[in-house]
C-alpha cells in the first residue's frame, strides 16, 4: 500500500479529478516533496491558468500573455473549489484573477492573468533564444530523493540536457506530464507548460536540500508564443543574497524553441 492510499487519497487518473464547474478533488500526484499533506504548486498553477481561459464568457481571441501567482499557504491536498473574476476587460486587454481555497475556506494561492488579443500571422514573427537539444536527445533522469512513492516526482518525466536535481548550479530539463491534469478530460499545451514552470528554483538549486530551504511564494510566467506539444523545458538559474532572498530565473522552451520566461522568489534558510 503506498502513501496515498495511507493518507487517504488515492491516485486516481490524474493531478485533479473534477466534481463539478468549480469544484476539484486533488489527488496524490500533486504531492510535493517537502510535506505529505501539501501540493507541488506546479500542478494548482496548471489548475488556475485552465480556469481563467475556460471561465464562462471567456474571448477565444485572447491568450495569456503573463500570469502571476501569489501562493499565500501551502495548498493541501483534498477537495478544493476554484473561482474567476474580471477586474479590468478591453477591446485588446483583459486581467483576470483566479482563487484556489479548500472547500469553505479562504484562498490558499492566486493568479492574475493578462490576456492580450491575438491574430494570427497579422505581425511578422521575430524569434530569439537557443535551440536546445530535444528531449529524444536526452536521458530520463530521476528526481531527487523523495520520503514517499506517489506525488509530483513520480507524475512528470525529466529529462535534463544540462545540470541535474541533484547537482548544484543552473539547470535545463525537459519535463512532460505522464497523467492528464483533470481526470478525463484533454491536458492543453499550455497545461503542461504551467505545470512544470515551478519547477525552477529545484532544476537550478544552488544549495544541499538537506541543510537549506529554498521556497518560493511566488511565480510569474510570461509567454510571447502558445507552447504546442507535449514537452516543456525550464532552462533555469538561481542566485541568492546572504541576507536570504533568492531568484530563481528561467527560460521557457517547447519544442519548436523558446516561449517565455518564468521567475520565482525565494525564501533561503539553513533548516
Amino acid at each position: 500500500m503506498g502513501m496515498g492510499e495511507r493518507m487517504g487519497t488515492g491516485t486516481g487518473e490524474g493531478f485533479f479529478e473534477r466534481r463539478d464547474a468549480g469544484r476539484f478533488t486533488a489527488t496524490a500526484y500533486t504531492r510535493g516533496p517537502w510535506d505529505a499533506g501539501s501540493q507541488h504548486a506546479g500542478p494548482p498553477a496548471a489548475l488556475l491558468g485552465r480556469a481563467v481561459e475556460e471561465r464562462p464568457g471567456a474571448r477565444p481571441d485572447m491568450r495569456i500573455a503573463r500570469i502571476t501567482y501569489e501562493i499565500l499557504r501551502p495548498v493541501p491536498i483534498g477537495e478544493l473549489e476554484v473561482t474567476t473574476s474580471v477586474l479590468r476587460s478591453g477591446r485588446s486587454t483583459e486581467v483576470v484573477e483566479a482563487a484556489i481555497a479548500p472547500v469553505g475556506a479562504a484562498p490558499v494561492m492566486l493568479a492574475r492573468a493578462l490576456r492580450i488579443r491575438v491574430a494570427e500571422e497579422s505581425v511578422p514573427a521575430v524569434v530569439s533564444g537557443p535551440q536546445l537539444p530535444s528531449p529524444g536527445e536526452v536521458e530520463v533522469t530521476p528526481f531527487f530523493p523523495v520520503p514517499w512513492e506517489t506525488g509530483y516526482h513520480s507524475a512528470m518525466e525529466t529529462r535534463f540536457t544540462e545540470g541535474a536535481f541533484v547537482e548544484p548550479g543552473p539547470g535545463t530539463c525537459w519535463m512532460r506530464m505522464k497523467v492528464p491534469l483533470i481526470a478525463g478530460e484533454e491536458t492543453r499545451p499550455l497545461d503542461r507548460v504551467l505545470i512544470a514552470a515551478d519547477s525552477g528554483n529545484g532544476i537550478s538549486a544552488v544549495m544541499d536540500f538537506g541543510r537549506y530551504v529554498f521556497i518560493n511564494s511566488d511565480l510569474t510566467v510570461h509567454l510571447h508564443r502558445h507552447p504546442v506539444g507535449e514537452w516543456a523545458c525550464v532552462q533555469a538559474r538561481t542566485s541568492v543574497d546572504a541576507a536570504g532572498i533568492g531568484l530563481a530565473d528561467a527560460q521557457l522552451h517547447d519544442e519548436k524553441g523558446p516561449i517565455g520566461r518564468s521567475a520565482q522568489s525565494l525564501y533561503v534558510a539553513p533548516r
